[in-house]
């Protein structure tokens, strides 16, 4: 779909809708949007050497999108983003163990802040937690979390 010579073609335009999607990954965290970024970078790669009608370069999008999310979300997600002490042979994640302070108050189901090496984070806990206290980080789930008072 070569437009009077631009650089718009089918196979740049399926790129450019791969990185969005990876791009939106950082912005919507839980593993979703990267996999539907592959499927769009394997179909741009497809069209390098076949061409595809629109339909079914949307058939290959969906299908790959969709592969690759069910075969590979649950072993990366269980690997990467869901760390516990109780969990993971190896805490030693630089997180795991180390303290933090509180910037918010937590309630037990209540979301709240924490300050880790300069940094502010996403934080929840099981007991409740006053701010500015000194917590300890048990573990973590995404991009957030899972703090407990830091017992004396």
């Amino acid at each position: 779909m070569e437009i009077d010579g631009t650089l718009f073609t089918k196979e740049v335009i399926w790129f450019l809708i791969g990185v969005g999607l990876l791009i939106l990954e950082l912005f919507a965290p839980g593993l979703i949007f990267v996999f539907f970024g592959i499927g769009a970078w394997i179909t741009a790669a497809t069209l390098l050497g076949i061409d595809l009608s629109l339909n079914a370069q949307l058939l290959l999008f969906a299908v790959t999108s969709l592969g690759s999310l069910l075969l590979l979300r649950r072993s990366i997600r269980k690997k990467y983003m869901d760390i516990s002490i109780n969990g993971v042979e190896d805490a030693d994640n630089g997180f795991i163990g180390s303290q933090a302070v509180s910037l918010t108050e937590i309630a037990p189901g209540q979301d709240g802040k924490v300050e880790f090496n300069g940094s502010q984070w996403e934080a929840c806990s099981t007991s409740k937690i006053e701010s500015r206290m000194a917590v300890i980080i048990v573990g973590m789930k995404s991009i957030k979390l899972i703090v407990e008072p830091l017992k004396s």
